[in-house]
């Protein structure tokens, strides 16, 4: 029972970190690609793991899936969003 609390932190920490280093916190106009991926890729998963008996390799090709549909979908919201406008401020 421990050993398999341990685990499940261990793998929360890890996703947790991946999750933080996919997007920043500056201000960043054009980012829904990476929204996109992210959000995809833990559906993707979180979807793949409860069908069907295989459930890692489900888990998996449903990351790689949702993953790649999230992106598709970010980039063309993407590419349909606005130049940024430059109005002047302190970080100029």
């Amino acid at each position: 029972m421990r050993n398999t609390t341990y685990r499940k932190q261990v793998v929360s920490a890890f996703i947790i970190a991946l999750l933080t280093g996919c997007t920043g916190n500056e201000a960043v106009p054009n980012n829904a690609t990476q929204t996109g991926i992210v959000t995809g890729a833990v559906a993707g998963s979180v979807i793949g793991y409860n069908s069907g008996h295989h459930r890692g390799t489900n888990a998996a090709l449903g990351a790689v899936a949702g993953a790649a549909a999230g992106g598709l979908i970010g980039n063309a919201v993407d590419s349909n969003n606005p130049p940024p406008q430059n109005t002047g401020g302190w970080h100029e």
